[in-house]
């Protein structure tokens, strides 16, 4: 604890871990996070995996609170953990990231110096070789406002790469579970900024990522494209909608992708379509100045 008898920096940010029939991957940084300074709180939430990893995780990390769920539930199975969080912040995390020592102090210091802040994502070493992420350069070079000491505005973070306020996480509801995964954080990104929260990049806060080589990569595709699709049609007015939709579309290879991605938007559209609300004028000439500057692109695409 602080000599101020507050909690330390690091007391105030719980991290919550997501895995998918990921055993040896999510162990080691279960690992690494047992190795941070500050012994921060851990919630692990197994998605219904099928390869021992709810029983390897009580064995050997005792001290993760692990949420096991009766199926894959995708990135809704962040929500879960949320609810298990007692922190004011809350750092997410994939089971092939791992927060750097003194990240999650950084975090906490930035957020109790700007209440407006909501989410701040991290700068991403990538690999062994700690390589500098291509997303974060192009978060660097947002068009919007740069908070000072901080970094700039973003109309968008990464998903296992942020830290975020536990409140504005659950007063925006969360992920969305009919998109499963995939860009799953756009939508909340936007609902965030609806609430007057801010998302600011901030590369003192920093992770790295051993990308996971267990990954269906055409499956994750389709899902970007209709998710992208879907996000769409549920925050943007009619002409703005459709543009966006015609440009996730001109991106993918070919027509077949495109009708495919058209099909899947299309045939889950009942599953969301209750859920639109449509982001006000201000919000939405954010997101154009942020396209126009080539920036409409989501980091991890």
């Amino acid at each position: 604890r602080s000599s101020a008898g507050q909690p330390s920096p690091a007391g105030q940010v719980s991290i919550v871990v997501l895995t998918y029939n990921r055993c040896e991957e999510v162990c080691r940084t279960l690992a690494r996070i047992d190795a941070l300074p500050g012994n921060p709180a851990v919630i692990v939430v197994d998605n219904g995996s099928s390869d021992g990893t709810a029983l390897r995780i009580k064995q050997d990390f005792p001290r993760a609170r692990l949420v096991e769920t009766a199926a894959n539930l995708g990135a809704a199975g962040r929500n879960r953990g949320v609810a298990e969080v007692a922190t004011p912040y809350v750092a997410f995390c994939d089971d092939d990231t791992c927060w750097m020592p003194g990240a999650l102090e950084q975090a906490a210091g930035i957020l109790d110096a700007h209440e407006d802040i909501a989410v701040l994502n991290a700068r991403i070493w990538v690999g062994e070789d700690a390589r500098p992420d291509p997303a974060c350069q192009a978060m660097e070079a947002s068009p919007l406002p740069r908070v000072p000491g901080v970094g700039p505005e973003l109309t968008g973070f990464m998903a296992g790469a942020c830290v975020m306020r536990t409140s504005a996480f659950r007063r925006a509801g969360g992920y969305l579970p009919p998109f499963f995964i995939g860009g799953e954080e756009e939508l909340l990104a936007l609902d965030i900024l609806a609430q007057g929260g801010r998302i600011v990049y901030a590369p003192a806060v920093q992770t790295r990522h051993w990308p996971s080589a267990s990954r269906d990569a055409p499956l994750r595709r389709r899902l970007l494209a209709r998710n992208a699709l879907w996000t769409a049609w549920l925050r943007l007015p009619p002409r703005m909608a459709m543009a966006r939709s015609l440009h996730v579309l001109s991106a993918l290879p070919g027509w077949k992708a495109r009708i495919g991605a058209c099909r899947d938007a299309l045939q889950g559209w009942r599953r969301v379509a209750g859920h639109r609300r449509v982001l006000d004028a201000g919000l939405c000439r954010k997101l154009a100045a942020v396209w126009r500057a080539g920036d409409g692109r989501r980091p991890q695409e």
